[in-house]
């Protein structure tokens, strides 16, 4: 009976993954006709922009490391004023859009950035300027997965470590470095999968030299119609992503287990190598994860009244509109595919990995699929809140996966045992656990829906225009007021996406650090619960 109600409740997201996905993305690669797969290995070109993709990717990540790593143990050995705002606002990089994430990258270190007017390199035509917006937008995720797997080391182990004369190097290469080591793996498959699959920050980023898979299989498809040679590069590309995601889907199972009640106390930094630690951990997440926003805000602010008066378009108006109202149903939608599909995959690795298809299987490819295969309802207003639903439901069901990984097993059981039907379990007992989990996922699906830019550039039309596109519309037009219009909307976007984090993210009530020890306890709360119901 309970395989049957997973089964159940596995076929919605698996139905809409298939009618969405996987039907589109093997449409694509049947209008290219006969395939050579070995065909991106042959040809120079194209073996150049697969080397690439992965160099940079696989760089991010070695950087992302190296940087994060030490800031991530100072944010969580020591205690500061701040501290919690510092841990809050280490993901607020990632929820801002891929599109302003590369603006930001440009106002601060391109051609007429603010490193330029200071008498900086100028870095337009670099592989820099794509490796800096990679580390911007996914540094925050191995320092908060790292903060996050620190806090999970044993105090008592540490402490009888230290007591036995390692020095603190010792104790964190013994002791620490083997706790944490599967919750690094798991941030660096996912910044793998997005440096590799990215195409925002690529497509403006990279230039025609440095762009990516990505940003070639759109060229291939929208400018040369090259639909052969564009699905043997997606091919390459799903093979590629397909195992990352399996190695992300199977390491995320091992970090199943609750906090401990004794992790290491932190302490405030005494003596001027600590503090100069502290400070030197801060001064790296300003540099990396907050200039670029920073600089958006600072030449946005210094062009003036008419550029800000865009805001005040009718354009804009209407582009606002559509980014509100296609954010809302996609992440309405998006809440219950990840819910439904978190609870079927509990106990199935296979399923928890097919949440991931949507970052393994390229945006673009996906795009042009649902165009060929559903041609009656090109630019349909269902098809572009499916695709954004799409784009946005992993997130939900990733975090709702962690969050039923670490839910005790008994507390379930108690419910039963006191008479609860399985639906007064989930409502009364799962559910109110979840909650932090659930609005944290909303968060992420509402912010990735608000800055979806790969999808809407195919699937919407002129009237469904949103302030992604519009704000692509503007980089695309010649002259310095397109350009200040394009920065002052940008600051819109930001300001959406970070109001859409704050207000699920921020209010989110703190998740209990210990379950309750006490069986009785566990047992008499149930009790209530259920009465009450």
């Amino acid at each position: 009976m309970k395989n049957r109600a997973s089964w159940m409740l596995a076929a919605v997201p698996l139905v809409f993954l298939l009618a969405l996905l996987v039907a589109p993305a093997l449409r694509l690669l049947a209008e290219g006709g006969q395939l050579s797969v070995w065909e991106p290995l042959q040809d120079s070109y194209l073996r150049w922009r697969l080397g690439w993709s992965f160099f940079q990717a696989a760089l991010t990540c070695v950087l992302a490391l190296a940087l994060g790593l030490p800031v991530a143990w100072v944010l969580a050995r020591f205690e500061f004023d701040g501290r919690a705002v510092v841990l809050h606002a280490l993901m607020l990089p990632f929820v801002v859009p891929t599109l302003v994430a590369a603006m930001g990258v440009l106002a601060l270190m391109g051609p007429q950035g603010v490193l330029r007017a200071m008498g900086g390199p100028d870095l337009q035509g670099s592989p820099w300027l794509l490796i800096y917006g990679n580390l911007f937008f996914n540094l925050c995720l191995v320092v908060r997965a790292a903060v996050e797997a620190l806090g999970q080391v044993s105090a008592s182990r540490v402490a009888a470590a230290r007591t036995l004369g390692a020095t603190a190097w010792r104790v964190f290469w013994r002791i620490e470095w083997p706790s944490i080591a599967a919750w690094l793996m798991s941030a660096l498959c996912l910044v793998f999968l997005y440096c590799f699959s990215g195409f925002g920050l690529a497509l403006v980023l990279g230039g025609q030299e440095y762009a990516t898979v990505e940003v070639e299989i759109y060229t291939l498809v929208a400018h040369e119609l090259q639909l052969a040679q564009a699905g043997s590069l997606a091919l390459w590309m799903l093979a590629l992503t397909a195992v990352v995601a399996l190695a992300y889907a199977a390491t995320e199972r091992r970090l199943s287990t609750p906090a401990r009640a004794d992790a290491v106390t932190r302490r405030r930094p005494q003596g001027w190598h600590q503090w100069v630690s502290l400070w030197g951990a801060l001064t790296v997440l300003v540099l990396f994860c907050a200039a670029p926003l920073l600089a958006i805000v600072w030449r946005a602010a210094a062009a003036g009244g008419p550029a800000w008066s865009a805001l005040l378009d009718d354009a804009t108006l209407a582009a606002l509109w559509n980014s509100l109202r296609f954010t809302a149903l996609a992440v309405a939608l998006a809440t219950g595919l990840g819910l439904a599909h978190a609870l079927a995959a509990r106990q199935s690795l296979w399923l928890r990995t097919l949440a991931f298809l949507p970052f393994v299987v390229s945006p673009v490819m996906v795009a042009f699929g649902l165009l060929l295969l559903y041609p009656q309802w090109t630019a349909s207003f269902g098809l572009l809140v499916c695709a954004y639903a799409l784009l946005a439901y992993p997130f939900v069901a990733k975090s709702l996966a962690a969050g039923l990984d670490s839910m005790p097993a008994h507390l379930a059981q108690a419910a039963r045992t006191l008479g609860a039907t399985p639906w007064h379990v989930f409502w009364r007992v799962t559910l109110p656990m979840l909650r932090p989990a659930l609005r944290r996922g909303m968060a992420f699906a509402a912010a990735t829906a608000v800055g979806e830019f790969a999808v809407t550039l195919f699937l919407s039309r002129p009237e469904w225009a949103t302030l992604t596109t519009l704000v692509y519309a503007y980089l695309g037009r010649p002259g310095t007021a397109n350009r200040d219009a394009a920065l002052v909307l940008a600051c819109l976007l930001m300001a959406l996406a970070l109001l859409a984090f704050a207000l699920i993210e921020w209010s989110a009530p703190a998740s209990p650090q210990q379950p309750r020890s006490s069986t009785g306890g566990t047992a008499g709360h149930l009790a209530r619960e259920l009465k009450r119901a």
